[in-house]
């Protein structure tokens, strides 16, 4: 018996900016298992009309791949979803932190990641080339690591230059910490390095707001918001009545 696993990446929420690798997982579900959000999103994409839905909290990640593990053993097909790419602080690290700590016997699933169009991949291209040059994202959430880890690298990776995407970077448990990381950012970066908060890409809620450091406030974001923050290489292209584009420079001057 051949014993199939899928996590897959839903992209960023826009029904065309998920792959086809991706419907066609979906399309041969017996399970679904994810955040309840992304579950019913994988719904409304394609998944097979009689796929049994799992949907869990944001904080169950490992308990949900091992839920996904032992149906794989007993020969479902669970896919695994995330927004974005699964990749991405998202399921596939779960995945196999569970396998690596699990039984023997789950290393013989055939565990498929499928790639997906990631939210700070589709806040770019909306924005225009500011992944032109080198950049790193960061989650801004403290639920797997302490807080000082945070702001180090936030600091840390404005020294070296780069370009800097957020993600996770408000919640109504972390009110706060957008500010703080701001602050971090400040101490190392001037205030006009451009700022873009770019919320449901890809949706009909969509939305784009762009700013500078030293105007950036955290309340201007929430858990569907890609913050973007530029570096000395980023120019940026005034257009009347519309958002500016934005692009970062490939060759160092």
């Amino acid at each position: 018996m051949s014993l199939r696993l899928y996590v897959v990446g839903l992209g960023p929420g826009g029904a065309d900016q998920i792959t086809q690798e991706a419907r066609d997982a979906l399309s041969q579900a017996t399970d679904l298992l994810g955040y309840g959000l992304y579950v019913r999103r994988a719904a409304a994409l394609g998944a097979a009309s009689g796929a049994i839905a799992h949907a869990t909290d944001n904080r169950e990640e490992l308990a949900r791949a091992r839920h996904a593990l032992d149906l794989a053993m007993q020969g479902r097909v669970p896919v695994v979803v995330s927004g974005g790419d699964a990749g991405v602080f998202g399921m596939a690290s779960a995945v196999f932190e569970a396998v690596g700590e699990g039984p023997e016997i789950w290393r013989a699933i055939d565990i498929r990641v499928v790639p997906g169009v990631t939210a700070v991949l589709a806040a770019a291209a909306r924005l225009g080339a500011p992944l032109g040059g080198d950049f790193c994202v960061i989650s801004l959430s403290d639920n797997l690591k302490p807080w000082e880890i945070v702001a180090r690298r936030l600091r840390l990776a404005a020294e070296a230059g780069l370009v800097i995407a957020l993600y996770n970077p408000r919640s109504q448990t972390r009110p706060g910490q957008l500010d703080q990381g701001f602050a971090a950012l400040r101490e190392v970066l001037p205030g006009g390095i451009p700022v873009v908060f770019a919320r449901a890409i890809g949706r009909p809620a969509e939305q784009v707001l762009s700013t500078t450091l030293a105007q950036a406030r955290g309340e201007d974001a929430d858990m569907s918001t890609l913050v973007l923050i530029g570096c000395a290489h980023t120019r940026q292209i005034e257009r009347p009545g519309q958002i500016p584009w934005l692009y970062t420079l490939r060759r160092i001057p």
